[in-house]
């Protein structure tokens, strides 16, 4: 089967495997309280970007709305993602209310973001074809 595709996943690499591991994270503030706007937002990135590289994480693209963002972000396979996400949400909300003492006037205790968020791993061949391919290894 040939491959129309124009999207090529590049591959990471480290002294023992080679991986492509894609990451959407979906933050979401406490009680949707409307905080974002884009120097909020662009300040939330920043912590991100420093936090990141610590945990072997890189960040590929961001966005916000008025109560969350969204963030695609690639990591390696000794990526502790928990940890990683409780760390940025940790920093993050702390650095955000010292940095926009306005924000703390909407939030509700000194909470800042909700405590579940969305994780979906991204990229790759479908689910389907992927458990074809291995279903039909050995065969001629």
């Amino acid at each position: 089967m040939k491959n129309t595709s124009h999207n090529i996943t590049v591959l990471d690499n480290n002294n023992h495997s080679v991986f492509a591991l894609h990451y959407h994270l979906v933050l979401i503030v406490k009680y949707r309280r409307r905080v974002f706007d884009d120097s909020v937002s662009e300040y939330a990135r920043d912590v991100f970007e420093r936090i990141a590289p610590s945990y072997s994480i890189s960040l590929l693209e961001w966005n916000h709305d008025t109560d969350h963002v969204h963030i695609l972000f690639k990591a390696h396979p000794n990526s502790d993602l928990s940890r990683f996400i409780n760390a940025y949400k940790s920093a993050s909300s702390r650095l955000i209310k010292k940095e926009f003492p306005e924000v703390r006037q909407k939030l509700w205790k000194e909470y800042f973001w909700s405590q579940s968020y969305c994780l979906l791993t991204t990229g790759g061949a479908p689910l389907e074809v992927i458990k074809k391919y291995i279903e039909t290894q050995g065969e001629r």
